[in-house]
């Protein structure tokens, strides 16, 4: 989890893996929305950029702060609930591990989530960050209603509106930060949930022929495809009365969390970035550990996996419609080639939204997650990605490693340009950008 104390107290940022690094001019850590205006105004000023950094998970550069870097940590907190509605107004700063139970008190409950929660509100809508479930979207899509302060210290409001004609609204639905810090959110809410989830271990085939029935029959359904060895761990949730997790439940996903997942899992690691043609090896003898278990609890509480082992990642949206293909093909190269990575490939599904920077671009989409232990050498991996993507129309998510050009971003992008405009009337001096930004977007 973030530390204020760490933050302040290292000249240095990184980000949670460690691979993007700053020696920001600046660390600020406001508690108002006034006060975060007087450093928009005196950064305009100065001619200095700001970045957010939230809680830094993001893999890409996308929150590197060269300049003046701010966190919202002292802006934290669930501001009000409107029931009848099923809304919830949060401060920006927020993380979402302080969500469930928070909303929980009032019988409220996301609608989705991935299984990482030490992101902020902010930092997880910004970059459209995701669960799986073909009938759900990401955080963003999820936002109803933004307040932010743009380039020159002025504060906004923004209710979404019709998907078709809302420009300011699908700008805003992925907008990494370039029209401006938000402060608040206002996000659609459900009725407090519980979840069941099972783990399995499968082979490849089996898996692939129950894919479609299993995505469209859980409301969440993903995989976890180890490279070189024909098997992967399926992993469902399936929606219970809401239901306290047993305490019994949470010491044994201490343990396993603590043994396995981070213990054992991290042994194997470090043998594969010592003796990296054993990468194959270590593969599979992960897949052969894979337990059938079975867990329940409130939805908050079983949404979240622990992550000790740190990696670098990469990730790309396609079609559903090209699933099937893609991964079987993908599956058969890596069988011959693992490309020197032991980590499980990520398959979640993802429902079509309508920002102009969604990866989705409207379209329900599968996401493919790879993975690169730390310490290791990533390139091989995420270079035959980038480059095998191509054919898929494959579009990255913005908080992971991301190699494509403005040129090639621009092509899977239509509305580009439109996003662009609309961010400069927010933005006119460049103070939300960095040199990431400004390569993905200026060049």
């Amino acid at each position: 989890m973030f530390s204020l104390s760490q933050w302040q107290g290292n000249a240095k940022w990184e980000n949670w893996v460690g691979y993007v690094t700053a020696k920001p001019e600046q660390k600020l850590t406001p508690y108002s929305v006034e006060e975060l205006q007087n450093i928009v105004k005196q950064a305009r000023l100065a001619k200095k950029r700001i970045r957010v950094t939230g809680a830094a998970h993001s893999f890409s550069g996308c929150a590197r702060p060269e300049e003046i870097a701010v966190s919202l940590h002292n802006m934290r907190g669930l501001i009000s609930v409107d029931k009848a509605n099923k809304l919830a107004t949060l401060h920006a700063g927020t993380y979402l591990y302080e969500i469930g139970p928070a909303l929980a008190e009032h019988g409220l409950a996301l609608e989705n989530m991935g299984d990482v929660q030490a992101q902020t509100i902010a930092g997880a809508a910004s970059t459209a960050t995701h669960g799986t479930g073909i009938t759900l979207g990401s955080v963003a899509n999820q936002v109803v209603a933004w307040e932010w302060i743009d380039g020159t210290g002025e504060v906004h409001t923004h209710h979404r509106g019709d998907p078709v004609t809302d420009e300011l609204g699908n700008a805003l639905h992925v907008s990494l930060g370039m029209l401006g810090i938000f402060t608040k959110l206002t996000i659609k809410v459900v009725e407090l949930y519980g979840l069941r989830e099972t783990n399995q271990r499968l082979e490849f085939e089996q898996g692939l022929a129950s894919f479609h029935d299993m995505t469209h029959n859980h409301r969440h359904m993903e995989w976890f495809l180890f490279p070189g060895t024909n098997k992967l761990q399926q992993k469902t949730l399936s929606v219970i009365p809401p239901k306290a997790m047993k305490q019994g439940q949470k010491i044994k996903d201490q343990f396993q969390s603590l043994f396995m997942l981070n213990g054992a899992f991290y042994l194997l690691s470090e043998l594969a970035r010592f003796q990296p043609k054993l990468t194959k090896k270590v593969s599979q003898i992960s897949a052969s550990s894979i337990p059938n278990t079975f867990r329940e609890g409130y939805n908050y509480q079983v949404f979240p996996t622990p992550r000790g082992v740190r990696f670098n990642e990469t990730e790309y949206f396609i079609k559903l419609s090209d699933f099937e293909a893609c991964i079987t093909e993908i599956n058969n190269i890596l069988l011959t080639d693992n490309k020197n990575s032991h980590f499980p490939i990520e398959v979640r599904t993802h429902k079509g939204e309508t920002g102009i920077l969604s990866p989705t671009q409207g379209e329900d989409c599968a996401v493919l997650s790879f993975h690169v232990y730390k310490g290791m050498d990533c390139e091989p991996l995420f270079d035959w990605v980038y480059d095998y993507m191509k054919q898929w129309q494959g579009r990255p998510h913005w908080g992971k490693v991301n190699k494509l050009s403005a040129t090639e971003l621009r092509e899977l992008y239509p509305q580009m340009e439109r996003f662009l405009e609309i961010r400069k009337q927010y933005d006119p001096d460049n103070v939300f950008m960095n040199t990431w930004l400004e390569q993905k977007f200026l060049s």
